[in-house]
């Protein structure tokens, strides 16, 4: 080897030597570089939920589905509840709905509904029969239930969906309901789900739209499953009759006109699980997303007349991108991009894929759901979801609840399970990521969930999540964290509009970033929720501006907000006094 050889050889390692010393100590910089920004960032890995057992909340309320050997099919399908206010004492309480007696179902010991009302500690207390709201009688094999003042005199009446013929409860405001159904006109018999009171009218007044499923009673069974073995399943819906869904308009005198006929409601033939009402086109008049079990999905457009037109078909959210009905069960609505428009989702059962639908502003809509939904969903059947600010960065984040419908699945299909876990997904720029794994150890058990509720249940400025599990106990998750970043409640109270505030638009800009949302109403399944909105603020410690523009047309600016408690806003008046705030973190 020449001396000029040895020179270019030691020149080599020399500048490979330093080479990887700039590289050693740039990944010296990096990680803990990374490692810094991780801890400082309040992200998921830092917010999980934490199953809350019946022994500490005092729930100690168990679902019965009357589950038989001849597989009725609203055995599968009921399990509802939802979190509200029941005694205005500023806390959620919480409302199961509960199985009963039927023309195919004969309890061995009496079932009920329960109404549990929040002790401010943690736990709960049975309040049914002094309420007056258990249910029980003959007819009343409950499906769900959907809380809001409808005649606006400042209390949370309650609607109660069956299998025979709904409930409505006029709130007294003294601790008791009175039943009213007769009266108000809205028993709706037959077979109801999901039900959304929303103002379709603009008149400022509640009105009520009521899911039906399918034509369905005891002699109407057919046997569904393996002759030869003699095994026997749920039915799939499409061998069953579709029913039109109902709409009641609120005559502001305490009764309702039927009035699913004249706006067009009636002519869609469908059969229908959840529903939510939102505003797809930005005109200011509320539209119905439905979704329908084996037919296609409703998309009902407010033609501002009284009237609607069932657009699902046009819209792309009736069927499958390859043309097929699916199973559709939950549907939610938010703006998870944060272009100003509302988008869709609906989930359906294993194989067939959910679909988040993405507003083309349109009226049409394109389907967003590849990626991590996808994934984590393919082998699952979806219930109650909603999109929920889960730790308070400003962001819609989706939670889904799940269970096969048929507790003999796997016997048929593999890989398929009757109980199956919780998805949480993190909106993360507009794209949603699976952080299940790491948000807590009930996301690594398997649940027969239906009903699913949203609300802040121990006022601690986080969502926390109840989940109603079909034949078997509730599940209450609390929220550990996602109050490490500051939030803003508001407590929207009208004096022009209507009294759930339906419709609202809530715009506000923290950092320079400005966030909007509109107060939908209904989503999940066979569920309502905390009327409450909290807004996430991620680490910033001032609002710097927050408006509301009331379904009236009324707008009101806040100034000075407080933040991490929740506030009272009255139409008209700005913030009136703090409701309740969150304890110290």
């Amino acid at each position: 080897m020449s001396v000029q050889t040895k020179r270019i050889t030691k020149v080599s390692i020399v500048k490979i030597l330093i080479s990887l010393l700039v590289l050693f100590f740039a990944l010296l910089l990096f990680y803990p570089h990374q490692s810094q920004a991780q801890k400082a960032d309040p992200a998921m890995a830092r917010v999980t939920y934490e199953e809350v057992s019946p022994q500490t909340s005092g729930l100690t309320w168990v679902h019965d589905n009357g589950r038989s050997e001849e597989r009725h099919l609203p055995e599968t399908c009921g399990g509802g509840g939802i979190f509200f206010d029941y005694d205005n004492d500023g806390w959620m309480d919480i409302y199961f709905v509960n199985g009963g007696p039927s023309d195919f179902y004969t309890p061995k010991k009496p079932t009920k509904n329960a109404l549990y009302r929040n002790n401010h500690d943690g736990t709960f207390t049975d309040v049914t029969e002094k309420a007056g709201v258990a249910a029980g009688q003959m007819g009343n094999f409950g499906m769900g239930a959907a809380a809001s003042d409808f005649d606006g005199d400042g209390w949370q009446d309650l609607y109660v969906t069956n299998y025979g013929k709904n409930i409505l409860y006029h709130n007294n405001g003294n601790g008791t309901f009175t039943d009213i159904t007769d009266k108000a006109g809205v028993g709706a018999p037959g077979w109801s789900t999901c039900a959304t009171w929303f103002d379709y009218d603009n008149d400022q007044k509640l009105d009520l739209f009521v899911s039906s499923f399918v034509s369905y009673n005891k002699s109407t069974n057919v046997f569904c499953g393996d002759n030869r073995q003699g095994r026997r399943y749920y039915c799939i819906p499409r061998v069953f009759k579709p029913m039109p869904g109902k709409l009641f308009k609120n005559k502001g005198d305490g009764t309702f006109a039927d009035v699913s006929k004249q706006s067009k409601i009636a002519d869609s033939l469908g059969k229908e699980f959840g529903a939510v009402a939102t505003d797809i086109n930005n005109d200011g008049w509320m539209d119905l997303f439905v979704a329908n079990d084996t037919v296609a999905n409703f998309l009902f457009l407010n033609k501002k007349d009284g009237t609607f037109e069932e657009i699902g078909l046009p819209s792309g959210v009736a069927y499958s991108d390859a043309g097929s009905p699916r199973s559709g069960m939950g549907v939610d609505a938010v703006d998870f991009d944060g272009d100003g428009w509302q988008d869709l989702f609906v989930a359906n059962i294993d194989q067939e894929l959910f679909s988040l639908y993405k507003n083309q502003k349109d009226n049409t809509f394109s389907d967003e759901a590849a990626g991590d939904i996808s994934q984590a969903t393919r082998l699952l059947s979806g219930w109650g979801l909603k999109f929920m600010d889960y730790d308070n960065d400003g962001d819609p984040d989706l939670f889904l609840a799940n269970g096969h419908p048929d507790d003999m699945v796997e016997m048929q299909v593999s890989k398929v399970k009757y109980a199956e876990p919780l998805v949480l997904f993190e909106n993360t720029n507009g794209k949603y990521k699976n952080v299940s794994a790491q948000s807590g150890a009930v996301f690594a058990k398997d649940f027969p969930a239906r009903g699913m509720s949203v609300g802040d249940a121990d006022n601690d400025g986080d969502l926390d999540i109840l989940i109603i599990n079909n034949g078997a106990p509730p599940l209450l998750l609390k929220n550990n964290g996602g109050n490490k970043n500051n939030w803003v409640g508001l407590n929207l109270v009208a004096t022009k509009s209507n009294p759930g505030a339906v419709g609202a638009i809530i715009s506000w800009t923290v950092a320079g970033v400005k966030r909007q949302r509109l107060k939908t109403s209904g989503g999940s399944y066979l569920a309502s929720h905390d009327p409450r909105e909290i807004l996430g603020l991620g680490q910033a410690t001032k609002v710097e501006s927050l408006e509301i523009k009331w379904p009236s047309g009324k707008v009101d600016k806040l100034t000075n907000v407080p933040i991490n408690s929740y506030l009272k806003v009255v139409e008209g008046e700005g913030i009136a006094k703090n409701v309740a705030s969150a304890p110290s973190r």
